[in-house]
């Protein structure tokens, strides 16, 4: 479970029991633990990723849905689209402040620049604030860190001028009417759901989640994270893998970094 004593004692009893691959824990407390123990001894695959400059022991090495990887792909993706002004919309919860932050830092690095900030409001005036701000001609393009139903709701007032971009968190799963709001938002998203005939992701089986997209990407991180698994196991110095979840290679930090497919709403 989440509680971290219970993360420490479950992977000193499978150390004990013989384990020669862990693969976890899921959550960003317990990978941090394990990273402050002295209990790692055999390759172990977390699930999540560490705060920087945290210390990782020589065979922890991180794997997971990181938003923050997202957002940096997607300021790397409208760089090279040509666009260097932008405007970020976030709201207060902890998962928008990440995704803004990641964005921002990247942005910056590549050498855009963020020309204003705007709180996500869903009031009239708010709304009319965004409108506004687009018909300046200071920017050319949005970033919007906010999930798929917030993101419907301040899209329709942005206009068409600008470039719209976000992560996969617009994409709630296939059938929801939200998309419709959505048009021709750019953002990011494993192959898993959006590539029906990629390689990897015709070969397994699919569990049956509905619309439930955030499950299906947990599904899909238990597929990649198994095959890094058996990388790991044959000892392969450079493992790199066209998964479901993304392009995936080993990074200097000892992060599996995964390259997402760029994906656009259009008509819904």
């Amino acid at each position: 479970n989440e509680d971290t004593l219970n993360v420490l004692t479950i992977y000193e009893q499978a150390i004990e029991s013989g384990a020669r691959l862990v693969i976890g824990p899921l959550t960003r407390n317990g990978v941090a633990a394990l990273a402050a123990s002295n209990l790692v001894t055999v390759p172990t695959l977390a699930l999540n990723t560490l705060e920087a400059r945290s210390s990782q022991p020589a065979r922890l090495y991180l794997f997971g849905l990181a938003i923050e990887f997202e957002a940096r792909q997607i300021a790397q993706l409208a760089f090279s689209d040509g666009r260097r002004n932008a405007f970020v919309i976030s709201d207060e919860t902890p998962f928008s402040k990440r995704m803004r932050q990641a964005f921002l830092e990247e942005f910056a690095r590549l050498g855009g620049v963020t020309v204003a900030e705007f709180a996500y409001g869903a009031d009239q005036a708010s709304l009319i604030k965004l409108r506004n701000a687009t018909n300046l001609g200071v920017a050319d393009l949005v970033f919007l860190a906010l999930d798929s139903t917030r993101a419907g709701t301040v899209r329709p007032y942005l206009g068409n001028s600008l470039a719209v971009y976000a992560t996969s968190q617009v994409y709630a799963g296939k059938g929801q009417l939200a998309a419709r709001e959505l048009n021709q938002v750019r953002f990011v998203d494993m192959p898993w759901l959006l590539q029906a005939d990629h390689p990897a992701v015709m070969i397994y089986p699919r569990a049956q989640f509905g619309d439930a997209a955030d499950f299906e990407r947990l599904y899909a991180l238990g597929i990649d994270a198994f095959r890094i698994g058996l990388e790991l196991l044959r000892r392969n110095r450079e493992p790199t893998l066209d998964g479901v979840t993304g392009r995936i290679r080993l990074t200097r930090d000892q992060q599996f970094a995964r390259e997402l497919t760029a994906a656009q709403y259009v008509d819904g």
